[in-house]
């Protein structure tokens, strides 16, 4: 039998690790990305969206510092194209779907650690979906989407993945303006929480789960990086295709990441490996709070969660992201796409939050 290389061996260690820690902090916080957002129009209640604002403040401070101190080479944080039309489009219909399922990418995934029925029928779905979408037959429809593309430039110094800072002449002193106008922005919006303050009787504060998150996610850049050879962070999309594929045809198929043999058996990138890890670190988490339960929902629910799980793959792989990849590892990087995509998936939560369940309200 082939032996695992020393590479594949850290590759399988780091992106398990990452993903059980990821898993247990979303855990232990209840963080969901679809809560966050619903709840703002829904209960009027923005704790979730302080955890996910605290969060994001420390992963751009500290992941645009690492790039410019050059710890990620010359490959930087990696930004994706501005595909201006499926980030509209896919980002919308990702929120769309995320309400139907009850939860974003990760917040589905990690509830399969939980004992979620649901969370598995979902998860299944929306890994499904995104493999047809990335290499089956929804691909045509998404590459035709995703062909309009926005570059900022002309000519040589055209910038086809630009950040925020590009529209306004680019530059490094320009970036770190932004950053910091940024950070006036979110910090006394987080401070009015009251992060200091005391905690829930189980489980981790909102303002504890966003500064574990930001650190998580700051070390998910490193480590998909230094381990797994591109800077991708956190994530739920690609990643799910790819570890449904590692699964399934024991080849993750991965578009950006080096492959890892191990022993043989199946092929896997970093991220594949760290998907992984999500339901096991919530198992453990939940485990620990006495909250894993196997719950079956009714079938109607099934059907809901299902249905919604196939919109929000084929949004995720036509936007080139989720919640977590475009809202928390994107907009890290401060990437137009992302910045786009998330609007949208924001403004798609919402609409279907609407006809969902406040509409019906207001018609009783």
């Amino acid at each position: 039998m082939q032996e695992v290389s020393e590479a594949g061996l850290m590759t399988l260690l780091s992106g398990f690790v990452i993903g059980i820690l990821f898993g247990f902090v979303i855990q232990r916080g209840r963080f969901c990305m679809n809560s966050a957002f619903r709840d703002v129009i829904f209960v009027q209640d923005v704790t979730f969206i302080r955890a996910y604002l605290l969060a994001l403040l420390i992963a751009i401070v500290g992941a645009n510092l690492m790039e410019d101190l050059g710890v990620f080479g010359e490959m930087g944080l990696r930004r994706q194209s501005f595909n201006i039309i499926a980030n509209i489009v896919g980002g919308y219909l990702f929120g769309i779907g995320m309400v139907l399922v009850g939860g974003c990418g990760s917040g589905v995934i990690y509830r399969i650690g939980e004992g979620y029925v649901s969370a598995i029928v979902g998860t299944l779905g929306f890994a499904c979906s995104l493999v047809a979408t990335i290499h089956g037959p929804l691909k045509p429809i998404s590459s035709a989407l995703k062909s309009f593309k926005v570059s900022i430039g002309s000519g040589d110094d055209a910038i086809s993945n630009p950040a925020l800072w590009d529209l306004f002449g680019g530059g490094i002193t320009l970036k770190w303006l932004i950053i910091a106008i940024i950070s006036a922005i979110i910090i006394p919006f987080v401070l009015k929480g009251n992060p200091f303050g005391k905690g829930p009787k189980k489980g981790y504060s909102w303002s504890l789960t966003g500064f574990l998150l930001g650190i998580i996610l700051i070390l998910a850049l490193w480590s998909s990086f230094y381990w797994g050879g591109q800077t991708r962070g956190l994530s739920a999309a690609g990643p799910t295709a790819e570890a449904f594929l590692a699964l399934i045809l024991g080849n993750s198929m991965a578009r950006f990441d080096p492959m890892f043999d191990f022993w043989g058996i199946f092929q896997a990138s970093w991220s594949a490996l760290y998907i992984i890890g999500i339901p096991i670190g919530a198992y453990i988490s939940a485990r620990g709070l006495g909250e894993f339960k196997f719950q079956v929902p009714p079938a109607n629910e099934v059907i809901r969660v299902f249905l919604g799980s196939l919109v929000m793959g084929f949004g995720a792989a036509t936007a080139g992201g989720c919640t977590v990849g475009h809202a928390l590892t994107g907009v890290t990087s401060l990437a137009l796409a992302s910045i786009v995509s998330t609007i949208f998936i924001i403004l798609g939560n919402w609409t279907m939050v609407y006809f969902l369940f406040i509409k019906p309200m207001q018609d009783e």
